[in-house]
């Protein structure tokens, strides 16, 4: 019997299939984005009609992708791209930059982010007859640094991603003014949060550690260049594809000694992190608290990769209170007394 999915879960899965596809469209003269469109809502069908479980729809969809992107012409040639960066083309949609038909994607606190296309590509090579780029899609950032607040930083988050490149921190391709005094952040769009998996529960075991490994290299090399992200959660941990790589995003609230937009380091801000992955610390008020908040989180996001799947270590109850999350954080680990704390 087919598994219970909405709308949305398959379609997800029809589009990581015209992803791969789109690259034929790229490279073959008698392929069409028409062709690519039905063969790809046909393997989705055969992988529901076939399918007893939502574990075992994602594994036939991945199986039918990787099979799809071996027998393809392009295999052959020396190594391009993962297959979600082949672009859905967007259509529509505004001007940003040199970036056009960029699509609205989603909102932050202080942010929009759009989706749009780098025609010249994000650096990534393939073979067609020659070496060039393949168009690739961007996550456009826009951001109004006067309207912010603390600790909400474009600026500074710039200048923060440029100490940080890392191989499992994204990348900031580039920054550009746009008008109305507005900073756009140029990223590589990872179409997967680890937030999705764990929501989906289609995260393999098999990928458990590699995640959680990718996550704390990340973790290591921000915390060396004296970075704190302030900020660990799934849905700030970027995949992309369904088995990684890991990539760190969002440094809109990050904090560091050295960069002359941070508070004192015996003052910092304390609304920073989110809810459920806040610290004991930050619940009692020590201003001076250093990167093992952002260990807290990261062990928070481990408990639910191994073991929790969506649900949150501890609980701050439905209104994000900090004596819920107090009380919570007693309940799981234990009250700590005088022999243990501070």
């Amino acid at each position: 019997m087919p598994p219970n999915l909405s709308f949305l879960d398959r379609f997800d899965a029809i589009s990581r299939v015209q992803v791969t596809q789109a690259a034929l469209v790229l490279a073959r003269p008698d392929s069409s984005a028409n062709d690519a469109q039905a063969e790809a809502t046909s393997i989705e069908q055969t992988a529901f009609d076939s399918s007893d479980n939502l574990q075992d729809y994602h594994s036939r969809i991945d199986t039918a992708i990787r099979g799809f992107a071996s027998n393809s012409s392009v295999d052959n040639q020396p190594a391009g791209p993962d297959e979600d960066e082949f672009p859905v083309l967007p259509t529509g949609g505004i001007s940003l930059g040199r970036y056009t038909n960029a699509v609205h994607h989603n909102d932050g606190l202080f942010s929009e982010v759009y989706k749009a296309v780098a025609h010249d590509g994000c650096g990534v090579t393939i073979k067609t007859g020659g070496f060039e780029k393949y168009p690739c899609l961007v996550a456009l950032k826009v951001t109004n640094p006067s309207a912010m607040e603390p600790p909400h930083d474009s600026v500074r988050e710039v200048r923060l991603l440029d100490r940080a490149r890392h191989e499992f921190v994204i990348e900031l391709l580039e920054s550009f003014q746009q008008s109305g005094g507005r900073l756009v952040l140029a990223f590589p769009f990872m179409q997967y949060t680890l937030d999705d998996q764990l929501r989906k529960g289609s995260l393999q075991p098999a990928h458990q550690n590699s995640i959680l490994s990718q996550l704390m290299q990340g973790l290591e090399y921000i915390h060396s260049c004296g970075i704190i992200h302030r900020d660990i959660k799934p849905s700030n941990i970027l995949l992309r594809s369904t088995s990684g790589p890991v990539y760190i995003s969002d440094f809109g609230i990050a904090w560091s000694a050295d960069d002359p937009s941070s508070e004192p380091a015996d003052k910092k801000i304390m609304d920073v992190g989110t809810t459920s992955y806040r610290p004991p610390e930050l619940l009692f008020g020590k201003q001076w608290y250093d990167s093992s908040l952002d260990m807290w989180a990261a062990g928070c996001v481990a408990a639910q990769v191994v073991s929790l799947g969506s649900q949150t270590l501890f609980d701050s109850g439905d209104l994000g209170s900090d004596l819920a999350l107090i009380k919570s954080i007693f309940s799981t680990l234990g009250t700590p007394d005088l022999k243990i704390w501070p």
